[in-house]
């Protein structure tokens, strides 16, 4: 068996993957990536974040959303949509990023071996080759960024071919009349907005009191109200006591007692990191619930030389943070003298309809810790920009420190949240306080403008309680 040297051996391909493979090769590190998938770029390129919010936006299109009535100007919706209609441009998008990623990879020369991979030891990494023969590689360094996969409760029976994951919904040959998306999360959410635009009759099931719950308590409500609005059936603290699979329909029975029925489940019930069958127990590697690997501040596991970054070591589970991590862990891995931290403010998107962001503290956060605060708020409908896409309900909240006014949350939700919310990220990081959009000229007619007036609307709280 041929054995090649490498300073870095890298397990997985999606973002961490990739990212970790070029920060490392960039300072002039050699570099092998092992991705056993036929595909480069993980869940994210692949099943995850892409394709998904590829789908929301072709949702959006074809059920005419993008061009809703303004100023009495009225496109009808499409009577029928159909699946190759609405996974056209997802697999133009995925096509486009797997090109990406392994253009990215080549002018890296990056060196990519096909196969599943397993370590021997702490250095050692055997790949099984698909219809060739097994090698090994070493390296000083190995980065675990294999990813995670869909959870499967024992409960939900997935060999019926009307229940679906968050992978395997992709492979749908028909867009069904009903759906059930068990789990409010941020996975079930999405796809319950999207399939609810398509004229799906949807109902979501969610074991908590209110749908995700790390959200600020005014933008989950605004989700909530909103999602009732596409006509989502939401029941919450409610779980799935069984499925019945006898039925021409599927017959769900609820802890309630409640029975729902609907011709295609979505199980949307967490993910599961991939640690599994790579030798790393053996190793002295520890995991954690869900196939979480155990890092320290440094992406470092308990074995020095690996370290491991994205999905497979739990929350967050971005894209944008896992690339990150990886950046992170081969700044210390390699001692390259470069960005040695994630940053302190990570914003949150999530691509429902309509999308929510958000960035640092949340009103029970703040309560929690004793923090005294105001709150501002913008709405879009009396914001220019606001009318002229036609959003009457979206609003951008901000919270400033009671004390010196200083910005330490921002919460928005409506159209473009996941781009608005930025200029908050950025004000965070510095620790601007309210006289920052006070005192900036934004752009009219523009959403940002938004900013402006929460913190005139945080100003005016502030003189209420004065008085």
């Amino acid at each position: 068996m041929n054995t090649t040297n490498f300073d870095l051996v890298v397990i997985g391909s999606g973002p961490a993957g990739e990212k970790g493979a070029a920060q490392a090769a960039y300072f002039g590190k050699s570099v092998a990536l092992v991705e056993c998938e036929p595909e480069l770029g993980g869940a994210a390129a692949n099943t995850g974040t892409l394709p998904s919010k590829t789908l929301r936006e072709s949702a959006l299109y074809l059920s005419g959303f993008k061009q809703r009535e303004l100023h009495g100007m009225t496109i009808a919706m499409q009577e029928r949509v159909s699946v190759k209609d609405f996974m056209y441009r997802e697999r133009l998008v995925v096509d486009g990023e797997r090109a990406r990623i392994a253009a990215n990879l080549e002018r890296h020369e990056v060196e990519i071996i096909r196969g599943r991979a397993s370590l021997v030891d702490q250095h050692t990494v055997a790949v099984e080759k698909v219809g060739g023969q097994p090698v090994q590689v070493t390296g000083e360094v190995i980065l675990i960024a294999v990813g995670s996969h869909p959870y499967h409760p024992e409960f939900m029976p997935f060999h019926d071919d009307r229940v679906f994951d968050s992978n395997t919904i992709l492979n749908l040959h028909d867009i069904p009349a009903s759906i059930v998306v068990a789990g409010g999360g941020v996975i079930g959410c999405e796809y319950a907005c999207i399939f609810a635009y398509l004229g799906t009759q949807v109902t979501l099931i969610e074991g908590r009191d209110r749908l995700l719950t790390f959200m600020d308590g005014d933008i989950s409500l605004a989700l909530t109200e909103g999602m009732a609005r596409l006509g989502i059936k939401q029941y919450l603290n409610e779980s799935i006591e069984s499925v019945d699979t006898s039925r021409e329909n599927l017959s769900l029975t609820l802890k309630s007692g409640r029975v729902v029925s609907a011709d295609t489940i979505l199980a949307a019930t967490g993910r599961t990191g991939n640690s599994h069958g790579l030798g790393l127990e053996a190793l002295g590697v520890k995991i954690g619930a869900r196939g979480a690997i155990e890092v320290n501040e440094r992406y470092q596991t308990t074995v020095p030389n690996i370290y491991a970054a994205g999905d497979v070591i739990g929350f967050p589970a971005l894209a944008s943070t896992s690339m990150e991590q990886a950046r992170i862990a081969m700044v210390h891995a390699f001692d390259l003298k470069y960005k040695t931290a994630l940053a302190p403010i990570l914003p949150l998107g999530i691509y429902t309809i309509p999308e929510c962001s958000m960035a640092g503290e949340t009103e029970e956060m703040l309560r929690k810790k004793g923090v005294d605060f105001f709150a501002g708020r913008a709405n879009y409908g009396v914001n220019a920009r606001g009318q002229i896409v036609g959003d009457e309900s979206g609003f951008l909240k901000l919270l400033f420190e009671r004390e010196n006014m200083k910005l330490v949350g921002a919460h928005v939700i409506g159209e473009q949240a996941t781009e608005i919310v930025h200029l908050a990220v950025v004000a965070l990081l510095v620790e601007a306080d309210v006289d920052l959009f006070i005192q900036a000229c934004f752009n009219y007619p523009t959403l940002t403008e938004l900013y402006k007036y929460a913190a005139y609307s945080a100003l005016d709280a502030r003189a209420r309680a004065a008085s």
